[in-house]
């Protein structure tokens, strides 16, 4: 651990935060080696997640997470005006064409949302998120499990939550 803190402190700010956050959530070595085999292991993943958005930031492509959260956070919902409003909000957020963190979402998907915004429910964006889910898992995956901060992860060793062999 010792010589994470010294490779923390002479690591360009991106890989700190990265290491920083990985850190504060405490996976154990063998979740951080499951990212590499399943992006969805890495998605289901709370320490996973962080740590990709994250890497994220530093590609300035965080508003895909933010809006997948967002949608997870929506599908549980189950008061029909919490929806309508959490639905307007992601929308404004993450589609809406003046949105300074819109996602990138092909026309058909974009038209789907407009037509289903007249009366939304707790799966309206779900064609998005899917477009959106894919492509991270295509696009940035790839460039995080290459990337210093999840090699940085990798040979971090062993975690207090750790302890088996």
């Amino acid at each position: 651990m010792a010589g994470l803190a010294g490779q923390q402190a002479t690591a360009p700010p991106q890989l700190r935060s990265l290491v920083a956050a990985a850190r504060s959530t405490a996976p154990s070595p063998e979740e951080v080696q499951s990212w590499a085999r399943s992006f969805d292991k890495l998605m289901h993943s709370p320490a996973g997640r962080s740590v990709f958005r994250e890497f994220l930031r530093t590609e300035y492509s965080e508003e895909n997470m933010l809006f997948w959260l967002a949608c997870e956070e929506l599908k549980a919902e189950a008061n029909q005006h919490v929806v309508d409003e959490k639905a307007r909000l992601i929308y404004e957020d993450y589609v809406s064409i003046l949105s300074p963190k819109e996602v990138s979402l092909d026309s058909r998907v974009r038209e789907g949302i407009n037509k289903k915004m007249q009366e939304p429910s707790a799966h309206t964006f779900d064609d998005a998120q899917l477009q959106i889910y894919t492509l991270m898992h295509r696009d940035s995956y790839p460039r995080f499990l290459s990337s210093p901060a999840y090699r940085a992860l990798l040979l971090r060793g062993g975690s207090p939550s750790s302890s088996e062999a």
